[in-house]
C-alpha cells in the first residue's frame, strides 16, 4: 500500500490535484480549469490517485465527484514516521 501511495506522490501534478481537494470536492472539470494539461492526462494522474486509495469518486448524476481520502494519507503519514521512532533495540 505504502508504495503506490509514495508512487502516487511522486508527481507534482497529484500532489497539486491533492491540495485542490483538501479544500473541497470538486470535479474533473472543476480541477481541470487549474491545469494547462489534456483531460486525457488529468484522468490519467486521478486514476493513479484513486489506485493508491488518495482520493475517492462518487457519480452525481453526470458528474464524478472527486475527494481527498485522509484515511490513507494519514495511513502513509503513520508508515512514513515509523522510521523516526526509536527502534525497541536502541531505547
Amino acid at each position: 500500500m505504502a508504495g503506490e501511495g509514495f508512487k502516487a506522490l511522486s508527481d507534482p501534478t497529484r500532489r497539486r490535484i491533492l491540495e485542490f481537494l483538501r479544500e473541497h470536492d470538486m470535479t474533473a472539470g472543476e480541477l481541470a480549469e487549474h491545469f494547462d494539461i489534456s483531460k486525457p492526462s488529468l484522468s490519467h494522474h486521478l486514476a493513479t490517485l484513486r489506485s493508491a486509495g488518495l482520493v475517492t469518486d462518487e457519480r452525481h448524476g453526470q458528474n464524478i465527484i472527486y475527494s481527498l481520502n485522509t484515511t490513507v494519507m494519514q495511513d502513509l503519514i503513520g508508515w512514513f514516521m515509523g522510521f523516526a521512532a526509536p527502534r525497541e533495540d536502541e531505547q
